[in-house]
């Protein structure tokens, strides 16, 4: 291998020692002019030489820290490009619903969640999923009213898209047999006209409206536990769909450098004016922190059947999902998009059924089409991209849009969802490899709470498309599998894209950011199954190690 010439950086081994060197690597750089190195030296917060152990030898000084990878797999920071990341780290210590595998489960863990609250405290959290439990039956308030009569409880699917309240939520949200549904949402009814406790979407804001806020201090301890799991498993930026609230105690942290990812904030895109004309304010180091992309949806989920479809569910056939409410009656949405792009802000537009995905993308359409220029400057983004028409994939990569993708999903919803749109749907839902062949970019991400925040899951997921049900040990829809190579490079330079810091992280190349991961193996060596094992030895921030399994 030849050295990297790192001349433009005003530094050399022979002018300054490395803050730290990290050798005896297997790093694999996703950087193709130099794709595979040994050692690395990084000066203060940069990557400043990328070569063989004897090449790097000369920049180990006196004060350099040396870090022996082993042999192991050394990558950049991983990139989660779609986390709810203040939420995630609240929920840590909420009722834990996701695995409860029957409704006995489910109603015994809210029970015991109760004794631990003083009276009139919220249960919140939750993450169930009923397609685990015999029959899937939807929960109802029913199951757990009689243990809840002094705390209200409003527990969310996985998805976030439904959640159950109990009698007690509903009467705070004023929520009674006459309460119209709201546009884009539904308050689900029984046959007598009654609540169940299940709301949809826009008929959840009934509820979240009267929970109280967090408190300041609450809010801060959330994000730190959010950032101890994101370090323990190598991601160094984080694509948040944030709050203004989010945003200042991510600035706090910061200040007293306590930041240990990097942050892209992504706020819901009603709030485009806000940002647009100064009302949401906030300081930022723009290598730690940047606000520069807004959030809409179109539709919700499939799991609550409020992701729409051109043609209805076959497990559901009196509806094709609901649309969001900024899209119809108002159609307010283009309204917003346009304004947010005249601003220069990024649009991301939350999309899952394959007609949302075709509504997104006629969105994009008309915003070039009104706005001038090119889509492909824009880099539009489509939030989850999960069943897409076939006709639009080529869209997509007509406009440029980048498939903001979760690819751990699939092991969940691979083991309902043929049931709930058919095979030929399926055909084309969490398709990467038609991403990749039509040349659409992808990044990924978690979607964490839905799903967990380790990326190894994810590619694990995305090299094997294997079900938690184990009926697809081939993959479900194997087909649509993408390589080792690619799946990194979606973890890394295809989340550096969709934020438009390409040129600033996430490969390990000479003057970029010194965010890198070593792993606890070989990851190359390792088999498809193997990789969800791959752990993170060792995580390094902006040059300094913020993480060593051993802390753990």
């Amino acid at each position: 291998m030849l050295p990297v010439d790192v001349s433009a950086l005003g530094i050399s081994a022979t002018t300054v020692g490395a803050d730290l060197v990290v050798h005896n690597g297997k790093i694999w750089t996703v950087d193709a002019t130099y794709p595979q190195a040994q050692a690395i030296a990084i000066v203060g917060d940069r990557i400043a030489c990328v070569g063989t152990n004897e090449e790097i030898r000369q920049w180990v000084g006196q004060k350099t820290l040396t870090l022996d990878a082993e042999g192991k797999t050394v990558l950049p920071g991983f990139i989660d490009s779609h986390v709810h990341f203040s939420a995630g780290g609240m929920e840590v210590n909420s009722v834990q619903l996701r695995d409860a595998a029957n409704p006995q489960e489910f109603v015994r863990r809210v029970s015991e969640s109760v004794k631990k609250l003083p009276k009139g405290e919220w249960i919140l959290g939750g993450q169930w999923d009923h397609e685990l439990w015999p029959g899937a039956p939807y929960p109802i308030r029913g199951w757990i009213d009689k243990y809840t009569a002094d705390n209200p409880v409003l527990v969310s699917r996985r998805d976030g898209h439904m959640t159950l309240a109990n009698s007690l939520a509903l009467r705070l949200g004023g929520i009674t047999r006459d309460t119209a549904c709201p546009v884009g949402g539904e308050i689900v009814k029984d046959a007598s006209g009654e609540p169940t406790g299940l709301l949809k979407d826009a008929a959840i804001e009934l509820v979240m409206r009267v929970i109280p806020s967090c408190t300041a201090e609450q809010l801060t301890s959330g994000i730190l536990a959010a950032f101890f799991q994101a370090r323990r498993f190598g991601v160094t930026s984080i694509h948040d769909n944030s709050s203004a609230d989010d945003m200042r105690v991510y600035q706090k942290l910061l200040n007293c450098g306590d930041l240990t990812a990097r942050i892209y904030c992504m706020l819901p895109i009603e709030q485009w004016e806000s940002i647009t004309y100064g009302d949401i304010r906030v300081g930022f180091d723009k290598t730690w922190i940047r606000l520069g992309a807004l959030k809409g949806f179109v539709d919700g989920s499939l799991g609550s059947t409020t992701a729409l479809f051109f043609e209805p569910y076959d497990d559901a056939p009196e509806t094709s999902g609901l649309a969001g409410q900024f899209v119809v009656p108002e159609n307010r949405m283009l309204e917003m998009a346009l304004g947010s792009d005249r601003a220069g802000l990024q649009l991301c537009i939350h999309a899952i059924g394959d007609r949302a995905n075709c509504m997104a993308l006629d969105i994009y359409d008309e915003v070039v089409g009104k706005s001038g220029g090119t889509a492909k400057e824009r880099r539009f983004r489509i939030e989850h991209a999960q069943t897409v028409h076939p006709a639009d994939f080529s869209r997509f990569a007509r406009l440029g849009v980048i498939a903001s993708v979760q690819p751990y999903h699939l092991v969940d919803d691979g083991c309902w969802t043929e049931k709930r749109i058919g095979r030929q749907r399926c055909r084309t839902t969490y398709a990467f490899r038609t991403f990749l062949n039509n040349g659409v970019r992808l990044a990924f991400g978690s979607d964490w709470t839905v799903a967990p925040l380790n990326p190894m899951q994810g590619v694990y997921a995305a090299l094997t498309r294997a079900t938690s049900d184990n009926k697809n040990p081939d993959g479900w829809f194997p087909e649509q599998k993408i390589s080792l190579v690619e799946a990194i490079e979606a973890y890394t330079m295809g989340g550096a894209y969709a934020e438009f810091s390409e040129n600033e992280k996430d490969s390990v190349t000479p003057g970029k950011l010194a965010d890198i991961v070593v792993l606890d193996r070989d990851m190359f060596a390792a088999s498809p199954k193997e990789i969800k094992d791959v752990k993170v030895q060792t995580t390094i921030a902006g040059g300094k190690v913020v993480y060593e399994a051993a802390s753990d």
